[in-house]
């Protein structure tokens, strides 16, 4: 699998996916949102940790420098 996710966009991802985990926790989203919100923050947690995107892949994109893609 080709990391796509480079590392700007890694330290954003999870710096937003701690922020929709506290918006969760805090019950400041609850409900059908609150859900929306932490299934988000996990997908952005995990895309993150192991730096690579579906999407990216789907749509040819990338964030990461040509020598690490490998």
């Amino acid at each position: 699998m080709l990391n796509n996710v480079g590392l700007t966009d890694r330290m954003i991802r999870t710096v937003l996916s701690i922020i929709l985990f506290a918006v969760f926790f805090s019950h400041t989203a609850t409900g059908t949102l609150g859900y929306i919100t932490l299934i988000a923050g996990i997908v952005l947690l995990l895309t993150s940790v192991v730096g690579f995107c579906p999407l990216y892949a789907l749509f040819g994109a990338s964030t990461c420098p040509r020598s690490n893609n490998k």
